[in-house]
């Protein structure tokens, strides 16, 4: 009889937000995968719990090797518990690898829901929350991010993604850029914990906000693209996403029927606006 994996969500701030089977799974599994056995530590101390198991590290530099080693215990019959540092495992944290091998092995995988910095944020924004996208951490060189946020400029879902502070500046100037300086956000600030701040604002308003510094764990909340049928696109939005592309590296031919589909107007208006814009009438 094979064991059980469990996903166990911890908290992301506040550690009273735990949820109470987390005590019990921490005290009862005979394995404890953690992100850091550190902090794991003083969350069972905190929780008034005593890990019964053995207690393993699992994190990104040793994900892979480790994950043969987890599939092994469970194949024998283990109850293996995998925490990360907060939130839930998988979500930009690690889990994937272990989840889909355990899922090839045929082994049960369970969790223990809890609390989730993407839904946290998305709730705290104040955009639309019916229909949303998690893009995760951008890349951290600016090409590769400009890339990034150009595949998905025309996205109509609220976008949530992570962020390092020291990066947020450079990151909220990137999608003024490629979204548009109007677009709506929100940046959640250190939730559920005391300096708890959510500042909302245009994307070139919380831009300026960041470049002064910023402190602590990041979400950030971006509204979607408004609907391509309601809005017309002028002449010199067009150019200005044909440039974006550009800049990028994207050739121009590429880069105007790609600015064409995402407006929905014809690749020949699109050219029109990228020569007015080099060549503006006076």
């Amino acid at each position: 009889m094979t064991g059980t994996l469990v996903l166990a969500g911890t908290p992301i701030g506040d550690v009273s937000d735990a949820p109470p089977r987390l005590a019990e799974e921490l005290a009862g599994a005979d394995v404890v995968a953690a992100e850091d056995t550190r902090r794991l530590r003083r969350l069972a101390q905190a929780l008034g719990v005593i890990p019964k198991g053995r207690v393993v590290s699992y994190f990104e530099g040793n994900e892979s090797a480790r994950t043969p080693e987890l599939v092994e215990e469970l194949a024998g019959g283990a109850r293996v518990l995998l925490v990360t540092d907060a939130g839930m495992p998988s979500v930009s944290d690690p889990g994937y690898r272990l989840v889909a091998a355990a899922v090839e092995r045929d082994i049960k995988v369970t969790a223990v829901p809890g609390p989730s910095a993407v839904l946290t944020a998305l709730a705290l924004s104040g955009l639309p929350v019916d229909r949303f996208c998690f893009e995760g951490f951008p890349p951290r060189k600016a090409g590769e991010r400009l890339g990034r946020l150009r595949e998905v400029a025309g996205e109509r879902r609220t976008l949530v993604y992570f962020e390092s502070p020291h990066r947020l500046d450079d990151t909220l100037a990137a999608m003024a850029e490629v979204f548009g300086a109007e677009r709506r956000a929100a940046v959640c600030r250190e939730l559920t914990k005391t300096y708890e701040e959510v500042r909302r604002g245009s994307l070139a308003e919380l831009a300026e906000w960041a470049a002064e510094g910023v402190r602590g764990e990041i979400t950030v909340v971006v509204e979607g693209a408004p609907d391509r049928g309601s809005e017309q696109v002028d002449a010199a939005e067009l150019a200005r996403r044909v440039r974006v592309r550009e800049e990028a590296g994207e050739r121009r031919k590429e880069a105007i029927a790609a600015v064409a589909v995402e407006a929905g107007v014809p690749k020949r208006e699109v050219f029109d606006a990228v020569v007015a814009a080099k060549h503006p009438a006076g």
